[in-house]
């Protein structure tokens, strides 16, 4: 036996890689192969094609390692606080000196009990309509001010002021610390949340205990228009302040819109649905509500240019109608002038027109001189026809031109004309005018 009271005997001295070699060689004959079942944490997957997780339980848990060849066979999508059955082997991390399991094999072995609260908070915030898309408000174009809710030693404070300072650094922000992991983690984030509510109405209204203020270049704010809320990214439990029901119902209560940008792109958490808009990282966040301020001084240069050539037109307008007006305008005597010069030239057209019309005049007189004798000819001619032919028609309506063919006139002792039987009776004396003279009759009698 070996004895401990033997001075002489000097105790082993270990290379501290040999140690862990033989630390992974005992691991290995002790327990490989082994099967563990745990909750996933932090599973990310390298640009190699490797994954790097923790596999964890309420009392403790276990780095791992799954290299590409044996994760091209994962047929399922691994995510944090799923829980999983996983075959390897136990081996030592030489370089760190780490405890990790070389997974071969992985699958579902429920959802694990974060992952199970996670889902059941969703689906009840989502029967009460938390979610629902017609909720959401659209992201203000140019915000006035800015309100930021995240942790002072976090990463993503940093990435959101580097990226809002880049894009739009005339824009205050307002930012209100509150942690973001931790069992305190909730409860500030919503005291956050409610001092930058009351800053969305009014310039006024900071509390006595608001922790921290940032406004760049103002001493006071405007109304903010929009609140970032941010974390960077993290394991299902770093994260899973932003699953609290209480702070969802806080956020549903903002009065103007919210961006939630939690984790990285793969990470979702309860304030991602509840938010009005989620961002796949804090960065992206703060690129969603600052548009380039280069975009908006272009676009005021395109207005300026618009406006500067209409000015242009216009100026280019009133100027030719100004030119016009003078033209017309011009001098009172060189009006003057033209006036007299007008009224000259209207005296000579008037003094031509008459002398024209006195030449018209006279030539028409002597024309009418000329042809009144023969007119005065030709129309006694006309009238002496007229008058032979009329003597002519009076001379064969002559009464004794019917006397001459044997009629006689008859009348009676007034001269009245007899033409008819009843004018006479017998005895009555009557005279008869012949054509050369006349007779005197008596009426003996009356034939029908």
């Amino acid at each position: 036996m070996f004895d401990t009271k033997n001075t002489s005997v000097k105790p082993l001295v270990w290379q501290v890689g040999a140690l862990c070699r033989a630390i992974a060689d005992a691991l290995a004959a002790r327990f490989n192969p082994v099967t563990v079942r745990g909750e996933l944490s932090g599973f990310s997957r390298a640009a190699s094609g490797h994954c790097y997780f923790t596999l964890k339980d309420a009392s403790g848990q276990l780095r791992c390692a799954m290299f590409k060849r044996a994760a091209t066979g994962l047929d399922f999508a691994p995510r944090d606080g799923e829980l999983v059955e996983v075959s390897g082997k136990l081996s030592v991390y030489e370089p760190r000196g780490d405890l990790q399991l070389i997974v071969e094999t992985m699958s579902r072995a429920g959802l694990g009990s974060l992952f199970e609260q996670f889902l059941q908070l969703k689906a009840k915030l989502e029967a009460e309509g938390l979610f629902e898309a017609s909720r959401k408000r659209p992201l203000p174009v140019m915000p006035r001010a800015i309100g930021l809710v995240t942790s002072l030693g976090a990463a993503a404070l940093h990435d959101v002021v580097t990226a809002l300072q880049r894009r739009v650094p005339h824009i205050p922000v307002v930012l209100a610390p509150a942690s973001v992991q931790g069992a305190q983690a909730p409860a500030e984030l919503m005291h956050a949340l409610s001092n930058l509510y009351l800053l969305t109405q009014s310039e006024q209204g900071l509390e006595a205990d608001f922790p921290y203020k940032m406004a760049r270049g103002v001493a006071a704010p405007p109304p903010l228009d929009v609140i970032l809320l941010v974390r960077g990214g993290g394991a299902l439990e770093d994260l899973w302040a932003f699953n609290d029901e209480a702070l969802a119902r806080v956020i549903a209560q903002s009065p103007v819109p919210l961006v939630c940008g939690v984790g990285h792109e793969t990470d979702f958490t309860i304030a991602d649905f509840v938010a009005d808009l989620r961002a796949p990282t804090p960065t992206a966040a703060a690129e969603l509500v600052a548009q380039p301020r280069e975009a908006w001084l272009g676009a005021l240069d395109g207005v300026q240019r618009r406006l500067q050539d209409a000015l242009y037109r216009h100026l280019d307008r009133q100027s030719q109608q100004l030119d016009t007006t003078a033209a017309r305008l011009g001098r009172p005597s060189n009006r003057l002038a033209g006036q007299r010069l007008r009224l000259s030239g209207c005296a000579q057209s008037l003094q031509s027109a008459t002398r024209h019309s006195l030449l018209w005049r006279s030539q028409q007189l002597q024309r009418m001189a000329e042809q009144l004798p023969l007119a005065l000819q030709r129309g006694l001619q006309a009238r002496t026809q007229r008058l032979e032919r009329a003597t002519l028609r009076l001379g064969l309506l002559d009464p004794h031109l019917v006397l001459e063919r044997g009629y006689a006139w008859l009348s009676d002792d007034a001269g009245h004309a007899i033409t008819r039987k009843a004018q006479t009776h017998a005895g009555q004396a009557i005279t008869a005018t012949l054509m050369d003279g006349a007779v005197e009759l008596t009426v003996t009698d009356q034939r029908p």
